[in-house]
This record gives C-alpha cells, sequence and structure tokens, in this order.
C-alpha cells in the first residue's frame, strides 16, 4: 500500500518536471527566432520588393563615363602595335586592363574602310606592321564585353548576380549602337577614311577586331 502511495507521489513531480522541460525548450527556440530575425529597410538592396536591376537605364547611365575614359586612355594604333611587337606582356600592363583570355586595349586611329561583311570591315591604317589584320564591327550586332571591361571600372561586385553582370555589358552595347553607330550608312562605308576610338581584346595578336566607341566618316 506504501509502494503504491508513493508512485502515486511521484507523477505529478514528473509531469511538473516534462512540463518544465519543454517550456525551458520553447524559450530557447523563441529565442533562437530573435535573434535569427532581421530587420529590413523598405527599398534597400535587401528588400525583396526593392526595383529589379534596369539594364536600359543603367546603359543610359553608364555608357558616356566610360566612352569618356576610353578616350582619354586611348593609344595610337601604331603605338600599340610596336609595343605589343616589343613585349607583349609589358604592353599589356601599361596600356590595357585584364580581361578573360587576354588583355583589352583602348586604341585610336584613321584609316580607309575596305571589305565588310556581317556589318564588320576591314579597316587599312598606314604605319601598322605587315600582316596585322584590323578589322572594326559597326552593328547592327554588337558582340563582346570589352566597352564594359575595357575601363577597370565596372566589376562582377558591383551587380546582385551574373546575368545583371551580363546584362550591362549589353546594355553599354545597345547604347553604343544608338549613340555612336545608328546614322552610319554601312552600305556607303567602303572606301571611305574613318576617324575610330574604341576597344580590342588581345586574342590574336595578328587581328584586332575593334568595337568603336567613337566613329566619324571623314
Amino acid at each position: 500500500m506504501g509502494a503504491q502511495l508513493d508512485i502515486a507521489a511521484r507523477k505529478p513531480f514528473r509531469l511538473r518536471t516534462s512540463a518544465c522541460v519543454w517550456t525551458a525548450v520553447l524559450l530557447l527556440l523563441l529565442v533562437a527566432m530573435t535573434l535569427d530575425t532581421r530587420a529590413v529597410r523598405i527599398g534597400s538592396k535587401e528588400d525583396a520588393r526593392a526595383e529589379a536591376f534596369s539594364a536600359e537605364a543603367y546603359g543610359k547611365k553608364a555608357f558616356a563615363p566610360i566612352q569618356s575614359l576610353i578616350e582619354k586612355a586611348a593609344v595610337d594604333a601604331r603605338v600599340l602595335a610596336q609595343a605589343l611587337a616589343s613585349d607583349k606582356a609589358a604592353a599589356g600592363e601599361t596600356y590595357g586592363k585584364p580581361g578573360s583570355v587576354g588583355p583589352i586595349f583602348p586604341v585610336r586611329f584613321v584609316g580607309t574602310v575596305g571589305e565588310g561583311r556581317a556589318g564588320i570591315f576591314n579597316v587599312a591604317v598606314d604605319g601598322l606592321p605587315e600582316g596585322l589584320q584590323l578589322r572594326v564591327q559597326t552593328g547592327p550586332a554588337i558582340n563582346g564585353t570589352e566597352v564594359r571591361d575595357a575601363t577597370g571600372t565596372v566589376a562582377f561586385g558591383d551587380f546582385t548576380n551574373q546575368i545583371d553582370y551580363q546584362d550591362a555589358g549589353s546594355a553599354l552595347n545597345n547604347e553604343l549602337k544608338a549613340q555612336v553607330l545608328d546614322k552610319l550608312d554601312r552600305d556607303a562605308l567602303a572606301g571611305k577614311k574613318i576617324e575610330v576610338v574604341g576597344v580590342f581584346q588581345l586574342i590574336n595578336p595578328s587581328g584586332w577586331l575593334v568595337t568603336p566607341v567613337r566613329l566619324s566618316v571623314q
């Protein structure tokens, strides 16, 4: 009889102990949830409702400053060709910016337009080494990200993700077409003398494909 009373007396104690344990667990969970909660200011980068990246707006805002920097840094094509022939690595450090597969160079030249295909024209420039083929892409399609990467002022870390980074390059090319190449008469370009400021990535030392940021027909 005494044993039965002892067991009965222990049951409420065990129930109270279990209730205390679960209460403590719930309190710890609430504390952890509170610590893990971060206040987000409306309109900040962390706000999921914040305005999405606009590539078009970026291109309109960023093209002119990038264009200006390229023009200031542009090297005469003959000087650059000599520097590359002498020491390609040194020329890259002196005149270029690092690129994915080779340095990106700002360049300027005056030359005579030759044959073209799909908007890409050969240009003969006096004083360039024999065997060096210089071409200019005039659209309507402008390929590559040389304009984005030529100044070293646009970095992947400036953007939320890889898609926005790629879209920024495309937006700059689109703005280039609108501001520099929109009124260019490609059908009448062969045989004309043009003055160009542009950029190219050194992939083949014997072939430069220049993307112009400034082009005038003389």
